[in-house]
């Protein structure tokens, strides 16, 4: 079996003055947990990061003290994440069986969540991993409460996300045919009928958005050095 990973990391970081994936988290930029990571699980071939397309020539030598042993192919991204997806995925080849989706924001992905994502597909054309929501959720309209969500059956998505290559495939061609846009991989599955798993997340893995939330990440790090 021939697994690939393509790992998005191709946003503009306009809070970070700079490409967001390159901001630095324990001493590394925060893309190099993630490829580490991944790379760790012995049966990905090959990683593809897509990158902001100011940052494709940099990119190597950025990473040059923390690329991982496993191939890592940086290509440029394109202007949403759904067209980054995509141009990474013309870099896997099509004698891949399974496709791993992994958004760099989330640094603090661990190779057993990418291990039971791609073992999910053994059942499915695809699998989320994803957290169950506990906080009562609010619709709000124009500053007041109009209705309070039944949160029953309501999960979270997360990256990382894996996929049958020949279903991710004909999805996204699908999705540039029609001008359909989707928010995730999986979505665009859902959008084409297609089953998805849903793999137990961790809250732990948490999405950097903000400059604070690198500081929340380094602490949940160091964390997990002390009780390793």
């Amino acid at each position: 079996m021939s697994v690939w990973a393509i790992v998005a990391a191709a946003g503009e970081g306009r809070r970070f003055g700079g490409p967001k994936a390159f901001s630095i988290l324990a001493r590394v930029p925060m893309v190099a947990h993630s490829l580490a990571a991944i790379a760790s699980v012995g049966q990905v071939r090959s990683i593809v990061l897509v990158v902001a397309p100011e940052a494709a020539d940099d990119a190597p030598a950025l990473l040059a003290t923390s690329m991982p042993a496993t191939p890592v192919i940086v290509v440029p991204g394109a202007h949403t994440r759904q067209a980054s997806v995509r141009a990474g995925l013309e870099h896997v080849p099509e004698d891949a069986n399974r496709v791993l989706v992994h958004d760099a924001a989330r640094p603090l992905v661990t190779p057993d969540l990418v291990s039971a994502v791609l073992a999910a597909l053994d059942d499915a054309a695809g699998a989320v991993a994803a957290v169950p929501e506990r906080d009562t959720l609010k619709r709000v309209d124009d500053g007041r409460v109009v209705a309070t969500v039944e949160r029953d059956g309501l999960w979270r998505a997360q990256t990382p996300q894996a996929f049958r290559a020949e279903v991710l495939r004909r999805a996204h061609a699908r999705a540039l045919a029609e001008g359909f846009e989707a928010t995730d991989d999986a979505m665009l599955l859902e959008w084409i009928g297609e089953p998805v798993a849903v793999v137990p997340g961790d809250e732990r893995n948490l999405k950097v958005t903000a400059p604070e939330d690198l500081a929340v990440a380094e602490a949940i790090l160091e964390a997990a050095r002390h009780e390793a």
